[in-house]
């Protein structure tokens, strides 16, 4: 039985099936991402999605979808499915659907009558090519296949309508036709692996609908183009193969490229296996440098969600060199911005205060699967660069005060992660001394302050001494400023200002592998933070007996600005929290990580299947919302996975 798999009944439910998506990527930044049953319910949904980087820096949809009908003895049977304004669905092919399931490639398998036919999605790893392999199983006549592509050339944040200025012309190519709606944009080439009929008919399908975009809040209804359809004699056993690109394919070669792609890919047979194929699809190669992109359908590479994914994304899976090849990008952009010189590769918010911290705790975590020679030998100079820059107050927003601690100004911009905004401000304006902040930049010295003390040189083994005074130095403030006498942490301290809330910060400073706490006080720390915080799926932002709290993320965007680190829950930080607990509670936590990792695994068959996506509500039932797809929420339960199996093997 394949693990990732829909039968008849789910997926002839509207209610359950229609918000269920899947997505595929290569590494040029492109995808295929629509819902199981084929009926595009966001802006961002599209067949072919692909970067065009002579208009923006943004994604574009030109191959929207492509409805299939079947025709026996005259009679048209539609297998497509389209929502239009007003709940009106047409046609309805859902309720041919006989299974959904995805091992290597998503397979669908459809029943009309006495027909069974399969069809599978495959995109290409490096180019922008898609496959749709359709195979016959079962007919007992002559049967026909007609492909009808819908055609946006629009970019994934706006909507295209019908309009005189489109170029409805096309060019026939071998066993297909080419078209370019709009300047500036790639040709599309639709192309087959046998001959087949085009019947030119261009007209404007008007009025789609996409209710993911009205429930937040925007506008919800597009226009597509048709400019006809394909249709071809399909016989039991002989695929029918469709093809779309950016480049002619030579048909003959089509169905043998399919199968090599194929062949490449890995299966999604565990909740593991599923969670390793995801880890892939953050992977970006461009202009020959690797990227991790934060993720999926809207964000782009971002500095603070890299170095948080990265441990995650490839150590936790044995992937080694790949975290060299994509610190090797990153490294460019750290040492770009501390000599204040412009940063030439696609990283972007390098300037955020954290970023340069979380670096180091990325590298510690390539220490501690490595050695920390090699990471010394590797990285040790970029460590005491950053360490330098900062110390040396030559960071815009961050600074050393006379205490050891860092502050930074986040009272009209923000500069954590939780970054949401309302007319330009921060809504959780962290400012000042930041918890966590502080709790890396104790464990960045700590850090550097171990790898300098097994040098042989004797002017290492002296910096490694006076960065441990350094270091007493910040605990003592650490705690000083932050410990409040109920036995958690402040959020931040500036001046006068204390922020008393109970927010996962504070499990930094208990997490990380040097902590200014005493075991005692790290102890309560995480006692009331799993009384608070700790939900099934994920760490709350906010516990519910703080001021403020709001744990569904629903609504139109404000509404949701207002709610995204007031309460909702984050997969990413319970790799942390699970790392903290197992530091205080050693082998007596395996049994509670394997209870919190059960909780995850349900959320492969709901949302986008086979991934995690960017948080859930705060509170019962935990729905899941944001993007489809998120990098670091995939990292945290990868990262929680390998220590639960270290510590299973300890055991």
């Amino acid at each position: 039985m394949c693990y990732l798999r829909f039968d008849k009944t789910q997926m002839a439910n509207l209610q359950d099936s229609l918000y269920k998506e899947m997505l595929i990527t290569n590494r040029s930044g492109a995808y295929c991402c629509t819902t199981l049953v084929g009926c595009n319910i966001r802006k961002y949904h599209g067949l072919l999605v692909i970067p065009v980087p002579s208009l923006d820096d943004e994604n574009h949809v030109l191959l929207s979808s492509l409805d299939e009908t079947v025709i026996q003895h005259g009679a048209e049977f539609n297998l497509g499915l389209h929502k239009y304004q007003g709940e009106n669905y047409s046609p309805k092919g859902h309720k041919y659907i006989l299974s959904f399931e995805w091992d290597k490639v998503p397979t669908t398998i459809y029943r009309i009558g006495g027909v069974v036919l399969k069809k599978e999605i495959v995109f290409h790893t490096d180019i922008h090519r898609l496959f749709i392999r359709y195979t016959l199983l079962e007919a007992h006549s002559p049967t026909t296949l007609r492909l009808k592509p819908f055609l946006a050339f629009r970019s994934v944040r706006q909507w295209t309508h019908e309009n005189g200025v489109a170029n409805k012309s096309y060019e026939e190519v071998e066993n297909g036709i080419k078209m370019n709606l709009y300047a500036g944009y790639p040709d599309l080439y639709m192309q087959l692996n046998r001959p087949a009929k085009f019947v030119y008919a261009p007209d404007w399908y008007r009025g789609l609908d996409y209710p993911k975009e009205r429930e937040r809040g925007y506008d919800s209804s597009e226009d597509l183009l048709v400019p006809g359809y394909f249709e071809m004699p399909i016989k039991k056993g002989e695929p029918v193969i469709f093809s779309a690109a950016t480049d002619p394919g030579q048909p003959e070669d089509i169905e043998q490229r399919m199968e090599e792609e194929i062949d490449a890919l890995d299966r999604r047979d565990s909740f593991y296996h599923c969670l390793v194929n995801a880890a892939h699809q953050f992977n970006m190669h461009k202009d020959g440098e690797q990227y991790v992109l934060a993720g999926y359908p809207w964000f782009k590479c971002r500095a603070r969600d890299t170095f948080i994914s990265l441990p995650g994304l490839t150590l936790s899976i044995g992937e080694e060199a790949q975290f060299e090849k994509y610190m090797d990008t990153a490294v460019k952009a750290i040492r770009q911005y501390i000599n204040k010189e412009p940063i030439t590769v696609s990283i972007y918010e390098m300037e955020q205060p954290d970023t340069l911290l979380w670096a180091i705790w990325c590298i510690q975590q390539y220490a501690k699967y490595t050695s920390r020679k090699k990471c010394m030998e590797r990285y040790g100079e970029l460590i005491g660069e950053i360490l330098g820059f900062i110390r040396y107050g030559r960071h815009a927003n961050l600074f050393m005060h006379d205490n050891g601690l860092l502050y930074s100004n986040g009272r009209d911009v923000p500069v954590t992660w939780m970054n949401s905004t309302v007319g330009g401000h921060p809504i959780i304006p962290r400012s000042g001394y930041i918890v966590e902040f502080n709790a890396l930049w104790y464990n960045a010295i700590r850090f550097y302050a171990q790898l300098l003390s097994e040098q042989p040189n004797e002017q290492d083994r002296s910096r490694a001494q006076h960065l441990e005074q350094s270091a007493e130095v910040v605990a003592k403030s650490f705690k000083e400023v932050f410990l409040n006498e109920y036995g958690y942490l402040l959020d931040y301290v500036d001046g006068q200002m204390m922020d008393w809330s109970v927010r996962p910060n504070q499990l930094f400073a208990i997490a990380l592998d040097f902590s200014p706490l005493d075991l005692k006080e790290r102890k309560k720390v995480l006692d009331i933070c799993t009384k608070e915080l700790v939900t099934p799926k994920g760490i709350r932002s906010l516990s519910p007996k703080s001021g403020g709290y709001r744990p569904m993320y629903v609504g139109p965007q404000d509404q949701r600005d207002q709610a995204y680190h007031q309460g909702t829950a984050w997969p990413w930080l319970t790799g942390f929290y699970l790392e903290a607990y197992l530091r205080i509670y050693k082998m007596s936590g395996v049994g509670y990580i394997e209870r919190q990792l059960i909780g995850f695994e349900e959320e492969l068959f709901y949302h986008c299947v086979g991934t995690i996506p960017e948080l859930f509500d705060g509170n019962p039932p935990f729905h899941g919302r944001g993007a489809i797809s998120f990098a670091m929420n995939v990292s945290g339960i990868l990262r929680a996975i390998r220590l639960y199996e270290r510590y299973k093997i300890e055991e």
